[in-house]
This record gives C-alpha cells, sequence and structure tokens, in this order.
C-alpha cells in the first residue's frame, strides 16, 4: 500500500514524538499546521543527536496560541505574528522559525501543477462567490492555452483557526477591497461560499476528492502530494512559480528589525505573493527556565543545522542575520521568575 507524505510524518510523529515516559528535558509544542513538516524533521535529527524528544501538535495557529497563553506547553507556534499590544498583554515573546509560501490548489482534468495562472484579484472574486465557472472570461483571459471546463468552482477552506488562512485572506485583502471589506483577514472568518475542512490535510482531501475545487496549502504539503498549484501574478504584474527563489525574494529587504516581535508580514512583496514566516511564541517569564532554555537549544540547533533539511521540504532557512538578531533577544526578552536570563 503506496503510505501519502502526511501518512509517512504522522508515522514518523507516531515513533519519534510520542513515548510512553516522558523525560524532563522533553518539549512540548503546540500550533500551525504550516511549519509541522519541517519541525518534524528538525525534531528527528535533534533526537538523535541530544536523546531530547519534541512533542509537537499541528492543531492550527489559534490553537497553538490558546494552548501557550494557558501554559499547557513549552512553546506555541502561529503564521500570524501577534500584535505588540497582544504580546505584551498575553506576557509572551515571539520569533520567526521558518519561511515559506501558501499556494492556491485545484483538481481540474488535464492541468498540472505550475499550469493553471491566476491572479489575486481573481482569486478574491472566486472566494466571495463572484467567479463560479473554471471558463469565467477573466479565468480564460489568463490561460488561453488551456482548455478550461464550464463547470462549477468548489471553493474550499479553512474550518478552523489557521495561520495559512490569515496570510491567504491578508493576500486578498490587499489586492482586493471589496474582499477587505466584506470578509478581511483573520485567522478565522466568516466565509461567503464553500466547504471547510480541518487543516492542510483536511482542505487537501477535499479539493483531491471534489473535481473543480479549489482550495490552499502551503507549498511544501503541496508538492509532497503532488496536488496541483497554481502560479501567481506578481506585484510587478508578471507570473511567478512559487519556489525557493521566489520565497528569498519576497523576504529580502524586510523590516525584521523594526518589527515589534519581528512580527513582518510578506504578503503581496515582490517574489511569491503569499509567503510568510512561521512564528514561535514562549512565556517573557519561564516558570521552568531550564524547559525554556531546552526549547531554545533545539531551535538553535535547527537553525544551525536545518538549512538543508528546510530546503529539502521546500522551505526556507531564516537568513543568518535574522537568526543572530532574534538570538540576541532570547537574553534580554526571556527570563526566570526570579529575573535570571534564560539564553546566555
Amino acid at each position: 500500500m503506496r503510505v501519502s507524505f502526511l501518512g509517512k510524518l504522522s508515522l514518523m510523529a507516531a515513533s519519534a514524538f510520542i513515548c510512553a515516559s516522558v523525560s524532563a528535558a522533553d518539549i512540548t509544542g503546540a500550533g500551525a499546521t504550516f511549519p509541522y513538516p519541517i519541525y518534524a524533521k528538525w525534531a528527528e535529527a535533534y533526537k538523535a543527536k541530544t536523546g531530547t524528544r519534541l512533542n509537537y501538535q499541528a492543531i492550527g495557529s489559534g490553537g497553538g496560541i490558546k494552548q501557550i497563553k494557558a501554559k499547557t506547553v513549552d512553546f506555541g507556534a502561529s503564521d500570524m505574528p501577534l500584535k505588540a499590544d497582544d504580546l505584551k498583554a498575553a506576557g509572551l515573546v515571539q520569533f520567526p522559525a521558518i519561511l515559506g509560501g501558501v499556494v492556491p490548489i485545484v483538481n481540474l482534468d488535464g492541468v498540472k501543477a505550475g499550469q493553471l495562472k491566476m491572479s489575486g484579484d481573481v482569486l478574491a472574486d472566486i472566494y466571495l462567490g463572484k467567479i463560479t465557472k473554471w471558463n469565467d472570461a477573466k479565468i480564460s483571459a489568463m490561460n488561453p492555452g488551456l482548455n478550461l471546463p464550464a463547470s462549477s468552482i468548489t471553493v474550499v477552506h479553512r474550518a478552523d483557526g489557521s495561520g495559512t488562512s490569515f496570510l491567504w485572506t491578508d493576500y486578498l485583502s490587499k489586492v482586493s477591497p471589496e474582499f477587505k471589506q466584506t470578509v478581511g483577514a483573520g485567522t478565522a472568518v466568516k466565509w461567503p461560499t464553500g466547504v471547510g475542512g480541518k487543516g492542510n490535510e483536511g482542505v487537501a482531501a477535499n479539493v483531491q476528492r471534489i473535481r473543480g475545487a479549489i482550495g490552499y496549502v502551503e507549498y511544501a504539503y503541496a508538492k509532497k502530494n503532488n496536488i496541483a498549484y497554481t502560479q501567481l501574478k506578481g506585484k510587478n504584474g508578471q507570473f511567478v512559480m512559487p519556489d525557493d527563489a521566489s520565497f528569498k525574494q519576497a523576504a529580502a529587504g524586510a523590516p525584521w528589525k523594526s518589527a515589534p516581535g519581528f512580527g513582518v508580514i510578506l504578503t503581496n512583496q515582490s517574489g511569491w505573493p503569499i509567503t510568510g514566516a512561521s512564528f514561535i511564541l514562549m512565556q517573557k517569564v519561564q516558570d521552568d527556565p531550564a524547559k525554556g532554555a531546552e526549547v531554545l537549544k533545539f531551535f538553535d540547533w535547527s537553525f544551525k543545522n536545518g538549512g538543508a533539511m528546510a530546503s529539502g521540504l521546500d522551505y526556507v532557512a531564516l537568513p543568518s542575520a535574522v537568526v543572530q538578531m532574534v538570538e540576541k533577544s532570547w537574553k534580554t526578552d526571556l527570563s526566570g521568575t526570579s529575573g535570571q536570563p534564560v539564553w546566555k
């Protein structure tokens, strides 16, 4: 029986992270599904190197934010950066961990990955329920070489609170005033049309099951599961393919240093239009400083040793200059209950 990429990750997660007895050094995290494949890969390698396990629950950004606020995990993960006021109110610190892209995915007979061309305004009209047929004039005009069917478009979106949805809706809000006013940007929004799926796997399953469906998932997930994704019209008017180069282009020159909590949003930049960073959330004051240090050791090791693994899964590692800024912030932003620094 052929095992899907998600199935392999689930098996790997079960064998690598779940154990009957948990060591005091083991760390727990929960949140975004967007970075799950690379966190799983890093965790497997880190356990082999250090013996420390990571138990990471890919429950969506909204769930990760709730769990870190409730102190039920050692770190939360979100693809939507929290604002400075929200971080302060919740007593949290935030830093980026990995970069990647969100892509539109489709189920159209004969259409392979990268063949269909789309633009942000057309995607917005599809998700507003205004464009309902695949042979609509606006879609056909961008794809003169494709024989698009006259069939209906089935919109698929996330049903759970999701940083992937935040990146998607933030982008559509930037390119469509109507979408911004009607739906807006957020991890969970009131969708005008479509069917929901939980997690990337739920969205992908619906798209793969329903002929004529369109949805959105992280690029790494789409590529590894052989799901057809589209090109997108970039900010310069040219159509762009999602890849390492276009993600890096979107991240180049981002104002990381000046953004509170490194909360840079990379949508509608040069390069791939729906690029984003995934962020780690930790309690500013650590009740267990040793456990907080273990979390930082994991990400320190991953930053220094996980670049090739990230590229292999179609993510983009943080630029070295950003890593230096992040690790410098650890020394001042995280402390124990007695004020002692967690990271030295």
